[in-house]
């Protein structure tokens, strides 16, 4: 195991997520709202501490060669998430009313994976300097702190495929068309594009400068993480609070949708971008959801046709994005929209975009292969061939396809009965196990029942704030980069 590259690759990534800390801590200088400076000292000594650890770990790992071989690439991106975390957590640990470590371990992770839930009860208690940190780490997290990496430090050279191809948002195909860098350059661009026009439709709406940035942050990364105890809420009774909404949902749409199509808009290959059915499924999930949600609010609610139009559309988006931001408590609403939005839960966003989930792709994968099965029980012998997104599909990629569904309800399930056996004593129902779970190892945020979007994920035992964080990060990057890691084989050398 080459631990000196990887301490330079470390070394790197930790220094610019102490960059990110010390931002925030410059507006927590300056923020006029909080005078007494609350939330300055404990972003700047984590952004300190986070420094120096960049900072020894980028000697001890100076002049080494800048190729990552593939282990190597596999254990940044698992160790680079948690660890970045762990660092992040600091200031939650630091500012007032802090949180216990393993709740600040929580919010962190959360934030990274752009997950969305949180353990913080009362927002407003909390200094603005600090609240926008939890919207800088889902900015951070939703494209891909590795991707980032990749994309602003040109010297990592020859480690830049081993690192992009192992975030698991941008395993398409389709990027090994041109060099990993340029790809994940041109990412970071529509990223920031997509996150200024964001910022200047809220500010034109109303909102503040802080609340504008906060949520574009937290809205282009389908992170989901407000300032404010209601959500989106909180701005639904403004004169342009329906203007807000849409706003927040076509972004949380292109946010969810593979950054590939905005490429091959920018360079005119309509050929390709005909290819890519995945949006058109996704779309389509969407609709279907928010027509589905609709009449069982309409007619078995019996919710104003309008209202119901409105909670419906924007719960839907922000659920199928896996965003998580919430304008009305669905928990309140018929028992039936539960299955909508598990099915929605599981399925999430497009591959290579900001969001979470099992991907669409992996949807249209199996429903294919299902069929085919179904096919070859009264044609054994018809030779059956499958595209998705206009790329052929081998043996091979069909049984991965299998193979990470059964593997993700199983862990799923398991993780289920553990949630179930550690908060015995707290009596939680079937609904808070199953959707504090899923919520969490797909990167939704809020869930059903006592995990709801109108509650948090505070109460719970710190040994299941434990195990929801590691199945965030299980979520985020897709099960394998991380189990990896507790492979006794993956650390020996050579």
């Amino acid at each position: 195991m080459n631990f000196r590259l990887m301490a330079k690759v470390f070394g790197w990534l930790f220094t610019l997520e102490s960059v990110a800390m010390v931002a925030c801590g410059v507006f927590a200088y300056c923020d006029p709202v909080d005078t007494h400076g609350a939330a300055v000292m404990p972003l700047m000594v984590a952004g300190g501490i986070t420094f120096l650890a960049g900072i020894i770990l980028m000697v001890f790992g100076r002049n080494h060669s800048d190729r990552i071989p593939r282990r190597e690439g596999v254990l940044i991106v698992g160790l680079g998430w948690v660890l970045s975390a762990g660092f992040g957590a600091i200031p939650f640990l630091l500012g007032e009313p802090r949180l216990a470590p393993t709740a600040a371990l929580f919010e962190s992770v959360s934030g990274f994976t752009t997950t969305g839930s949180t353990v913080i009860t009362d927002l407003s208690e909390w200094p603005r300097g600090i609240l926008l940190w939890r919207s800088v780490m889902q900015w951070l997290g939703g494209l891909g702190i590795l991707v980032l990496f990749v994309a602003l430090l040109s010297s990592i050279g020859g480690g830049a495929k081993s690192l992009f191809r192992n975030e698991s948002s941008f395993q398409s195909g389709e990027t090994t068309t041109a060099r990993i860098q340029d790809t994940a350059l041109s990412f970071l661009k529509i990223y920031l594009i997509l996150t200024i026009v964001c910022l200047l439709g809220l500010r034109g709406l109303g909102l503040s400068w802080f609340d504008a940035v906060a949520h574009a942050f937290t809205t282009v990364a389908t992170g989901g993480f407000s300032p404010h105890n209601d959500s989106i809420a909180h701005f639904s009774a403004l004169a342009h609070g329906l203007f807000i909404e849409i706003w927040l949902e076509l972004f949380m749409i292109l946010g969810s949708t593979s950054f590939l199509i905005y490429l091959m808009i920018v360079k005119r290959n309509w050929q390709r971008l005909r290819r890519l059915e995945e949006v058109r499924w996704y779309f389509f999930l969407v609709l279907m959801g928010i027509l589905g949600m609709w009449m069982v609010g309409s007619w078995g609610g019996g919710m104003n046709a309008g209202e119901s139009l409105r909670g419906a559309a924007f719960t839907i988006v922000s659920i199928a994005s896996t965003t998580g931001y919430a304008t009305v408590d669905y928990g309140q609403w018929p028992v039936a929209i539960y299955f909508i939005l598990l099915v929605l839960m599981l399925v999430g966003g497009c591959a290579g975009s900001t969001s979470g989930g099992m991907k669409v792709s992996r949807l249209i994968l199996l429903l294919r292969a299902a069929w085919q099965e179904i096919v070859k029980a009264f044609r054994p012998n018809q030779i059956l061939r499958m595209q998705v997104n206009g790329n052929p599909i081998d043996d091979v990629s069909r049984a991965q396809t299998v193979l990470f569904v059964a593997l993700f309800a199983l862990i799923a399930l398991v993780s289920m009965v553990v949630v179930a056996i550690i908060e015995t004593s707290n009596g939680i129902d079937f609904d808070t196990t199953v959707s504090a779970v899923l919520a969490t190892f797909g990167n939704i945020g809020p869930g059903y029942g006592e995990v709801g979007p109108a509650e948090n994920y505070g109460h719970l035992h710190p040994i299941t704030q434990v195990l929801l964080s590691l199945l965030m990060v299980l979520g985020r990057l897709e099960l394998y980069v991380v189990l990896v890691l507790f492979v006794p084989a993956v650390w020996k050398k050579y």
